[in-house]
């Protein structure tokens, strides 16, 4: 019995519906298809890596200027923000009383003068005597008794002479400490600076007891300062003199100042069981927009790779489900891209003709060495143990050692070819390379994740440095799962 025409319809509209789902889902798999994935493209670009902190900006050398004698303040000669030299006038003191005791112990010096004028006077007379006696008693016509009044009566006579001469000496003292009391009625300018803080004025008394109060604050130099900042126990490892870095103060938001890492101090604090060290930043003030007490927020810059090949951080952690990772053969530092970190790394040490042969050289012999090793092992990936089974961590441990003594010895005719500034940062760039960790990366492949191991450098919020590994700029790396 033959269909009504409307189901005829219906039947025909089902048949292209099933049949287009069919193709559609063909179509889902075939190979390269990239549905169920997101994909970044491995590019170059800076990373850097930095510690933030926050500081107090400070003039390089503060001098707080006191007085040192008592009394009321006669007259006040600077203000804020005047620029002084060293020795000029900056306050006055009432001298009058220290002036009167000047007066009095220079009085009482002339005095111990007299009396030791007085005493000479009666050494002489008794020394005479004393001669006297000795050519009398040498005729016998006197006792020995009167002698020995007479040599006594002398050296009465000396003493009192020596007492004078202490007395003279202790009245001088006291006339130049009086003296000196009279000269620090002027406070003088230690250094030359710019005044900061003054807190005395005319007429005001000043105490100077046990502790000298603070009258006036000098900056020496304000085309110089620097930043205290206080660095977490977990990041001053990192730190070390000379480096960079950069900051922002609230009036200059838009402005960033640049500075240097001067000095990482050893004395620690302890707040609410928060231990950090104090870091002293070096920073130019030519056009001495920085004030003292400014609030700095820096940034440390540990590590800047400036034209790094780099890979979005979302790729590192991707782990495709269902599919295992390849363990990751040979040493860390060793590989096929080893040759072009060498290379890469060589190019920013700007070097001599001399030194890029010796470079050559010792790359050309890296080469043929690999290439006999792969040929003796039949093409196996090296490091292996023959059993297929992976080596024990101590294994690896013991083989990376060996590498990288093996690598050194390798690249000492290069090395030593090397100025210092050039060594240094040869060998900062080895350490890092060799010490980079192995990270596997997922591309795709006919349609599928395919696995890619690399060396993972610096990294920073967004990217980390790939260092070797057969990855090139332009490549699509899996960041994730579910589409674009």
């Amino acid at each position: 019995m033959p269909l009504p025409k409307t189901h005829s319809r219906l039947l025909h509209r089902l048949t292209w519906a099933t049949l287009a789902a069919v193709l559609l889902a063909a179509c889902s798999n075939e190979p390269g298809a990239k549905a169920g994935y997101r994909t970044a493209k491995v590019d170059r670009g800076s990373v850097s890596v930095s510690i933030s902190a926050t500081g107090t900006l400070r003039a390089l050398s503060t001098v707080d200027v006191g007085s040192q004698v008592s009394g009321q303040v006669l007259s006040v000669e600077v203000d804020f923000n005047d620029r002084v030299e060293r020795g000029q006038v900056i306050a006055r003191i009432d001298p009058a009383n220290f002036k009167t005791r000047l007066t009095q112990t220079e009085a009482d010096l002339a005095s111990a003068r007299a009396g030791l004028v007085e005493a000479q006077s009666a050494l002489r007379l008794a020394e005479a005597e004393l001669k006297r006696k000795r050519d009398v008693e040498a005729r016998k016509l006197i006792s020995a008794s009167e002698l020995d009044i007479a040599q006594a009566t002398r050296d009465q006579a000396a003493a009192r002479v020596g007492s004078a001469q202490a007395a003279v000496k202790q009245r001088v003292a006291a006339v130049e400490d009086a003296q000196l009391d009279v000269d620090y009625t002027v406070i003088k300018s230690p250094v030359d600076g710019v005044i900061l803080l003054r807190s005395v004025e005319p007429g005001q008394t000043v105490a100077a007891s046990f502790q000298t109060p603070v009258l006036f604050r000098i900056a020496e130099d304000l085309t110089r300062m620097q930043i205290d900042l206080s660095i977490d126990e977990s990041d001053v490892g990192q730190i070390r003199e000379g480096l960079p870095v950069q900051f922002t103060v609230d009036a200059f938001p838009n402005r960033n100042f640049i500075g240097t890492v001067y000095q990482v101090r050893l004395s620690a604090t302890n707040l609410a069981n928060v231990v950090t060290y104090p870091v002293v930043v070096e920073v130019a003030n030519p056009d001495l927009l920085l004030l003292p007490g400014m609030t700095a927020n820096a940034e440390i810059e540990i590590t800047s790779r400036a034209d790094a090949l780099r890979v979005p951080n979302a790729a590192l952690r991707f782990k495709p489900e269902g599919i295992e990772a390849p363990a990751a053969s040979g040493m860390r530092g060793g590989g096929a891209g080893m040759d072009g970190e060498l290379q890469r790394i060589a190019g920013g040490l700007s070097l001599k003709p001399e030194q890029q042969a010796a470079l050559d050289q010792v790359l050309t012999a890296m080469r043929e060495r690999a290439a006999a090793r792969q040929a003796a092992t039949g093409g196996g990936a090296p490091g292996g143990n023959g059993t297929g089974a992976a080596p024990s961590p101590e294994a690896m441990a013991a083989m990376r050692e060996r590498f990288q003594r093996m690598f050194r010895e390798s690249m000492a005719p290069f090395r030593d070819t090397l100025d210092d500034a050039q060594r240094k940062l040869w060998d900062a760039e080895i350490d890092t390379l060799q010490n980079a960790r192995r990270v596997t990366l997922w591309t795709l492949k006919d349609g599928k994740p395919s696995a890619v191991t690399v060396r993972a450098g610096v990294s920073d919020s967004t990217h980390t440095e790939v260092l070797g590994g057969g990855i090139e700029p332009g490549t699509d790396v899996i960041i994730g799962a579910g589409g674009p």
